[in-house]
């Protein structure tokens, strides 16, 4: 069995920062890639930011130069730094690991940029 567990959502000032985490845990052989996903009131799901195991990684274009995402392969841990966050960021936050050659979502976390 495989657990993903994010944290560090909230409610943030317009030009402000968060800084979201996720983990895997369980019985874990390897791990692939890591993202994270958003979904806004009444839109779909989608990719903000991934990172492949050896650390290449992609952005969405809203996002480029305001979050970075990083990854500890030892601690199962993928994170988002998101700064100079803007209202139209406020969306449930999800994370996605490849695990074992299967996906694994979080539960999600709200992220709410508002003044």
């Amino acid at each position: 069995q495989v657990q993903v567990v994010e944290s560090g959502g909230g409610l943030v000032q317009p030009g402000g920062s968060l800084r979201l985490s996720c983990v895997a845990s369980g019985t874990i052989f390897s791990i692939n890639s890591m993202g994270w996903y958003r979904q806004a009131p009444g839109k779909q799901r989608e990719l903000v930011a991934s990172i492949t195991r050896i650390g290449s990684t992609n952005y969405a274009d809203s996002v480029k130069g305001r979050f970075t995402i990083s990854r500890d392969n030892a601690k199962n841990m993928v994170s988002l730094q998101m700064n100079s966050l803007k209202p139209e960021d406020t969306a449930v936050y999800y994370c996605r690991i490849s695990v074992n050659r299967r996906d694994y979502w979080g539960q999600g976390t709200q992220v709410t940029v508002s003044s």
